[in-house]
């Protein structure tokens, strides 16, 4: 039996199911969030992202304690950038490139130390990290495969940035039949507006890709969950 505990959510509540849940940890990697990296090359405000890292670390405290698979996506592309399509590579002009060399590495390249997930929130023992070359986290990925093979129904989505990589993941998820909660403080943008727009966008005409909820609502979810007697 799959225990259920309702999470307070819009546009409705969200039903949280025991062993069917799993965190999806987007992309918080030091190339988009720490100053001198990639994001702030491109003239954002880091301080904006950075502020999503204090309750994202609640978040997973939470959801280790309730037994919540964790699961963490890093955006960048082999060295040679065989997997990095000319319109990624070559979009706008940008101070610096997909593969120029940044202030932690090559820009998004895998194995770099900019690539890499920050310190404050970097993986655990067990958790899976998906690497992914496009900005959804189910494109040319194990992804599908490892929830699948997990029995994971139901996905709590956080990380950035709100309207590019967490949107299209929520997307795509939703195409895939996922429930989906948009963890509304758990994800960042460097636009407010887009930040504030991406967030409603999800939840409009009754949850059209999915819930969104704040971790004031999900952690002491959580906490219920993993006081449910097995």
């Amino acid at each position: 039996m799959n225990h259920t505990v309702d999470v307070p959510a819009e546009p409705s509540s969200f039903p949280l199911v025991a062993g069917r849940t799993a965190l999806i940890v987007i992309d918080m990697q030091r190339d988009f969030l720490l100053p001198g990296g990639f994001g702030e090359s491109l003239g954002n405000d880091v301080g904006r992202l950075l502020k999503v890292v204090p309750p994202l670390a609640s978040l997973f405290a939470a959801a280790r304690a309730a037994g919540v698979m964790v699961v963490h996506t890093r955006e960048g592309h082999q060295p040679d950038l065989s997997d990095c399509p000319p319109a990624k590579l070559n979009r706008g002009t940008p101070s610096k490139r997909i593969g120029d060399p940044g202030r932690y590495g090559r820009i998004l390249i895998r194995g770099e130390y900019g690539h890499d997930i920050i310190d404050e929130l970097a993986p655990i023992d067990g958790e899976i990290v998906i690497d992914k070359p496009g900005k959804g986290a189910f494109y040319a990925t194990s992804l599908s495969d490892v929830l699948t093979e997990a029995g994971i129904t139901q996905l709590l989505i956080t990380g950035v940035t709100t309207e590019v990589c967490v949107h299209t993941t929520t997307r795509e998820a939703n195409d895939r039949g996922y429930q989906c909660l948009v963890v509304s403080d758990c994800v960042g943008s460097y636009f407010p507006e887009f930040q504030r727009v991406g967030l409603e966008m999800i939840k409009a005409q009754g949850g059209i890709f999915g819930w969104v909820a704040d971790t004031s609502s999900v952690i002491p979810a959580l906490a219920r969950l993993s006081s449910i007697p097995a």
